[in-house]
C-alpha cells in the first residue's frame, strides 16, 4: 500500500470514531446543529491557512466546500426519516457512483475497481441493510451520495493544483460561513441562539473533537492522500467508515454487529485489498534455435 492508501484509511478510522461522539452530541443538538458548529470549529482552525489563498484557490475551495457541504446535509436531514443503518448502506452507494460518473469526466473504467465497488457496496449492504424505506429520507440520503460521489471526483482533479492545506482551509471557511449564516436564519432570535450555546457547552469536547480532529484534521488529510490515490480508487477506501463505525460502536458503546455484519465486514476489508492488488502479468520469452 503506498502512503496515499495509508493516509486515507486513517481518515476512515478517524471517521469512524465520529459515530459514537455524534451519538452522544444528539442527545442535545440536531444533526444539522451539529454539522453546523463542527465546520464554524473547524474554519476557526483552518482561517489562517485561508486568508493567503488565490483567488484561484477560493474559487475551488468554494466549489467543494459547497458540494461537500450537501452531502453532509443532506444526510443528517435524511436521518430524521430513516434509520442510521439505511443511511449508512444508501450513502455507501457512491462507491458505485464515483467509477461510472468519473466517465462523465474522462475516466477510464477499470474493472478491477468496478469490482471491487461493487464488492465493498455489498458488504456496507450485508452489515447495515434493513427496511423502513422513506421515500423523502431514502431520495436525500442518495441525494447525499451523488453529492460526495462528485465530491472525490473534484478533488482528485483539482487538488494537484493547489497546496492541499489552502484548498482544505478555503473549502472549510466556506462551509462554516455557510454554517454560520445557516443557523442565524434558523435561530433568529438572541434566545435561540443562547439556548443554543447553552446546549452546546454540555457536549462541548465532543464538538470540538468533530471540529479540529475529525472535520479539519481529516479534510486536509484527505486532500494529501487524494493527491496520490485515483478518485475511484479513494471510494472503495472510503466503504470502510461503516466497518470501523461498527468497531468504534462495539469498544465504546457495547453494540453487537452479529454474523452478517462480520461477514459484511470481511466483504469490505476485501474490497480495499482488491482495488490495491497489482495483477502482474506472466509473459513467456521464445528463442528460435
Amino acid at each position: 500500500m503506498n502512503l496515499g492508501t495509508l493516509l486515507l484509511l486513517f481518515v476512515t478510522l478517524i471517521w469512524g470514531t465520529t459515530f459514537p461522539v455524534i451519538r452522544v452530541a444528539i442527545a442535545h443538538l440536531n444533526g444539522a446543529e451539529i454539522t453546523e458548529l463542527r465546520f464554524l470549529i473547524a474554519g476557526i482552525c483552518m482561517l489562517p491557512f485561508a486568508i493567503k489563498a488565490s483567488r484561484t484557490a477560493w474559487r475551488d475551495g468554494a466549489v467543494l466546500g459547497v458540494v461537500a457541504l450537501a452531502s453532509y446535509v443532506t444526510q443528517a436531514v435524511g436521518m430524521e426519516y430513516i434509520s442510521a443503518n439505511r443511511s449508512a448502506f444508501l450513502t455507501s452507494t457512491n462507491v458505485l457512483m464515483v467509477p461510472f460518473l468519473g466517465l462523465l469526466f474522462g475516466s477510464r473504467l477499470s474493472f478491477q475497481i468496478v469490482a471491487a465497488a461493487m464488492l465493498a457496496c455489498a458488504g456496507v449492504g450485508l452489515m447495515s441493510w434493513e427496511g423502513g424505506a422513506n421515500w423523502i429520507g431514502d431520495s436525500l440520503t442518495i441525494a447525499c451520495a451523488l453529492s460526495y460521489a462528485i465530491y472525490v471526483i473534484l478533488l482528485s482533479r483539482r487538488i494537484h493544483a493547489h497546496d492541499s492545506r489552502t484548498l482544505a482551509a478555503t473549502q472549510i471557511v466556506v462551509m462554516a460561513v455557510i454554517g454560520v449564516i445557516w443557523l442565524l436564519i434558523t435561530h433568529p432570535q438572541a434566545e435561540a441562539l443562547a439556548a443554543l450555546v447553552a446546549h452546546s457547552r454540555s457536549v462541548a469536547l465532543s464538538l470540538i473533537y468533530l471540529g479540529v480532529v475529525a472535520s479539519a484534521g481529516m479534510l486536509f488529510l484527505q486532500a494529501v492522500g487524494q493527491r496520490r490515490v485515483s478518485a475511484e480508487k479513494a471510494a472503495v477506501i472510503y466503504a470502510m467508515e461503516p466497518v470501523f463505525a461498527a468497531l468504534f460502536a462495539w469498544l465504546w458503546l457495547h453494540e453487537t454487529l452479529g454474523t452478517r455484519g462480520l461477514i459484511g465486514g470481511a466483504l469490505v476489508v476485501l474490497a480495499v485489498i482488491l482495488g490495491e492488488w497489482r495483477f502482474t502479468h506472466k509473459v513467456r520469452h521464445t528463442s528460435s534455435a
